[in-house]
């Protein structure tokens, strides 16, 4: 009989109605019991809208029910490390929204916690979970575009104008490289399969924003004279590319984050040019079937806990380069 993951949603994020609960709904081995949040009318809402069938006035109630194997982090950022480590604690498996927390120390606590109390975490990067990604790795692994010198990554939307979005408050761990940065990083570390050894970025602080950065661009170093050139924004039009570049030709993503859109996969090189077109699962649903796999002990997540360790170091990096314009040394294991 397969075993289902039964999940909390600990907020009202947008993201966790319009798109986490829809796929665990959908999924084969998950199914949302409860959604909480701190004013109960809200999460009454939600549940009635998505079909849950609990709904809870405060976080405490949800991480109290006995019927909640795991939970979905979509909170602010700045709240990530406080109820992953009140969710480990009682024993409760925790999928965080990304960035893990608002730096790396914050994600070696958050780890630590689940550690000791048997639990499984993982950082919600979904697109790392789709058919094109582990396509375009198998691609670079085949030699066919040569070695890898360079590659390219934008991520970008414009809404300066969404006032009291937690995007646009520091405190709370708003701005660009937080929220959409983070993807061109873990990208790139992915496809490099290594991590970076520095980084140098440049941003634009805005003062009517809460002096969080609007845009940003940057460099990663990685070993053996590689690098990532990146762009994100929330004042910049709408993109999601990646580019890798070898020695003997180029892979090109043009919806990298996405996974509706196409083309999906472009790959040109002097003896050809040619797109795959691969068959489009929703990641979210992905990301939660590996997630119950996981915790049942049936295979271990592709992406391990201290893979968000490692994403966090990078990011931290490029926010210090940016405030302070310096270049910035990471970290290593």
């Amino acid at each position: 009989m397969v075993r289902t993951l039964r999940w909390g949603i600990v907020g009202t994020a947008a993201i966790a109605e319009s798109a986490f609960i829809p796929a665990v709904q959908e999924s084969e081995r998950g199914i949302v019991r409860a959604i909480a949040s701190r004013n109960a009318d809200k999460a009454k809402q939600m549940a009635e809208r998505a079909g849950v069938e609990r709904h809870y006035g405060s976080y405490e109630e949800l991480l109290d029910d006995p019927e909640i194997d795991a939970v979905y982090i979509p909170l602010p950022n700045h709240l990530h490390k406080e109820w992953t480590i009140r969710a480990a604690r009682v024993g409760k498996h925790v999928l965080c929204e990304k960035p893990a927390a608002l730096d790396a120390q914050e994600t070696m606590e958050m780890l630590a916690a689940c550690e000791e109390h048997h639990v499984v975490f993982s950082e919600a990067f979904m697109y790392r979970y789709g058919e094109k990604h582990r396509r375009v790795r198998e691609i670079i692994a085949s030699g066919e575009i040569g070695d890898i010198r360079s590659m390219r990554g934008v991520f970008n939307y414009c809404t300066p104008d969404d006032t009291g979005n937690v995007r646009f408050n520091r405190a709370m761990g708003g701005g660009s490289i937080y929220d959409i940065g983070v993807y061109p990083i873990s990208a790139a570390r992915m496809i490099m399969g290594s991590e970076p050894l520095w980084a140098s970025a440049h941003a634009f602080f805005s003062p009517e924003h809460d002096d969080v950065d609007m845009s940003a661009s940057g460099l990663l170093a990685f070993s053996g004279g590689v690098a990532l050139s990146f762009e994100c924004g929330m004042w910049a039009y709408n993109r999601s590319y990646f580019e890798v570049t070898g020695t003997k030709g180029r892979i090109e993503l043009p919806h990298m984050f996405g996974w509706r859109e196409n083309p999906q996969i472009i790959v040109d090189t002097d003896r050809h040019k040619r797109e795959e077109k691969l068959h489009c699962v929703n990641h979210y649903i992905l990301q939660s079937d590996a997630f119950a796999r996981a915790v049942f002990g049936e295979e271990p997540l592709p992406f391990p806990a201290s893979d968000a360790l490692r994403d966090m170091r990078a990011v931290d990096a490029c926010l210090r380069s940016a405030r302070e314009g310096v270049k910035v040394e990471i970290g290593q294991d």
